[in-house]
């Protein structure tokens, strides 16, 4: 399950974790003009994770979630 809503700078989405045998935290993707940012409760410290990937980082992953294995680089446009 997830929801998703529009902010003023940003688009959030909260993944929900609910049918998973062992559930884990939720985690929140936060996408704003520059860059995105995943974040994630730690339950053992009781701490927010954060990471942030430049839009670059997230082409590059949107495009290995469908490779095989394998070292690669995107050409660039133009």
């Amino acid at each position: 399950m997830f929801t998703i809503e529009h902010d003023f700078d940003a688009t959030v989405v909260t993944l929900i974790d609910d049918p998973a045998r062992y559930r884990q935290e939720d985690v929140t993707v936060t996408a704003f003009e520059d860059c995105v940012t995943i974040e994630q409760l730690d339950p053992r410290t009781e701490e927010v994770q954060k990471i942030t990937l430049s839009l670059s980082q997230v082409t590059d992953l949107t495009a290995a979630l469908n490779l095989p294995e394998g070292v690669y680089t995107r050409k660039k446009p133009g």
